[in-house]
């Protein structure tokens, strides 16, 4: 088992020991720099603060922040590919961009520096985690123009651990790697940690058994209902790292093993709001909001005041005292399903599904109309040879508490083991059917 008691005071970094004092002082003149290096280099973000009536020089406290306009997804594909960059392209060393299932893509973009910052802010998560140096590290989050991979890849030899960058999918492979290979970590999203326990299982293999001592999962809103699920799956921590690839990719926070409280943003890198999503006014500290980011080193591909659609509240430091945690999200903007006038996220259908006997994680969502009325379809997997009336109770349980916890009525189906879709890095919950 892992033992942060002392690790993470000893090995703190230079901006981790900063007092808040310090680390305010340090987030202004960052916040100073970033706004007139925007301004100067990206047409977008001098038509937008110039539109607002604010200029570089109007930022003069931590409060003038709300006096800048937001940045959107949208901002962002409109100047597809490049029109976002504030340095020319022969300082660019590294393009990502999202998936683009939505629209264009964004992309982003980073100089020599950024990727230095980028690999100290993953090696902190990892250290924060419980990951040691010398430790194996097995890699699986997909490598290429997502941030995943190779972010994690960089952070990993940052805090002088070796990597085994297996990537994604094939995952009987990955079975066989972790035994031969024997990491004390994984790095994952968490519906693949998910896919890869039962892989393990179908081997014929008890995945309690295996070298890995901790988890590092993100990528995906996830419950704590989920965390304690792969913990008794794998016999591990599990551990939320949290990122976006808009503001700089995995590492942008992290939770400590030794609290297990939701990520703590590293501050000196990124300066966290949350704001209200109706009326983009920012709320209280503690108070249930949008989260929204303004970069503070970033050189390539500065963000201000970008919204990330993630919702969460922002909470006291614990292990970093001087920096503040989100809470653990579990929902966004995007993800909302909103049926029959009540908003319903995927993972309140997990949190729920993982308190019930006989039900698997393994679960999608579809959502279908008829006539005017939408109706939402859980299509779930219980566990190997359960009876048919056991597996019948079970789903008019699920059926019952979501109606009493979430206040709407929703359709159960019980599919058999392993006929859903597997997790193979993201995972796909909800099918829109309306449509067709």
């Amino acid at each position: 088992m892992l033992d942060q008691t002392t690790a993470s005071a000893d090995l703190r970094d230079a901006g981790e020991r900063l007092s808040l004092d310090e680390l305010r002082a340090l987030q202004l003149e960052r916040l100073q720099r970033t706004v007139r290096h925007a301004y100067d280099s990206v047409p977008t973000y001098r038509a937008k603060l110039d539109a607002a009536g604010v200029g570089p020089d109007d930022i003069r406290s931590l409060d003038d922040l709300r006096r800048l306009p937001f940045t959107t997804k949208e901002d962002l594909r409109q100047a597809y590919p490049f029109g976002m960059f504030a340095v020319p392209m022969e300082q660019v060393v590294r393009i990502h961009a999202s998936s683009g299932t939505t629209g264009r893509p964004t992309v982003v973009g980073y100089t020599q520096a950024d990727l230095d910052n980028w690999a100290e802010v993953v090696a902190r998560s990892l250290r924060a985690a419980g990951v040691e140096p010398g430790w194996k590290v097995h890699n699986a989050y997909g490598y290429g123009l997502f941030t995943g991979g190779l972010g994690a890849h960089a952070g990993i030899e940052r805090l002088g651990c070796t990597v085994i960058p297996v990537s994604g999918g094939q995952t009987a492979r990955q079975v066989q790697l972790i035994r031969d290979f024997e990491p004390d970590a994984i790095m994952c999203t968490p519906s693949y940690l998910l896919t890869i326990a039962d892989a393990f299982d179908e081997a014929g293999l008890d995945p309690r058994e295996t070298s890995l001592k901790v988890a590092i999962c993100g990528a995906e809103p996830w419950t704590n209902e989920m965390r304690l699920e792969l913990e008794r799956r794998m016999g591990l921590h599990a551990v939320d790292i949290y990122g976006l690839s808009e503001v700089m990719g995995p590492g942008v926070g992290s939770e400590f093993a030794s609290t297990k409280d939701g990520p703590t943003i590293w501050e000196d890198h990124f300066l966290p709001e949350i704001i209200d999503a109706e009326t983009t006014e920012p709320v209280a500290d503690g108070e249930m909001g949008e989260l929204v980011f303004t970069s503070l080193t970033k050189t390539a591909f500065p963000v201000i005041r970008y919204r990330t659609r993630d919702l969460t509240r922002l909470l006291p430091g614990s292990a970093a005292p001087t920096m503040r945690r989100i809470e653990k999200i579990t929902g966004r903007n995007d993800d909302m399903i909103i049926l029959r006038g009540v908003n319903l996220f995927p993972t309140q259908i997990e949190e729920i599904v993982l308190a019930i006997e006989h039900l698997t994680p393994h679960f999608i969502l579809e959502l279908t109309r008829s006539g005017r009325m939408d109706a939402l379809t859980v299509k779930i997997e219980c566990e190997p040879g359960v009876p048919a009336e056991s597996s019948e109770a079970a789903a008019k349980i699920l059926q019952l508490r979501v109606k009493e916890h979430i206040g709407t009525s929703v359709g159960v189906e019980v599919v058999p083991a392993g006929s859903l879709p597997r997790s193979e890095g993201k995972y796909k919950r909800v099918y829109d059917l309306r449509e067709q």
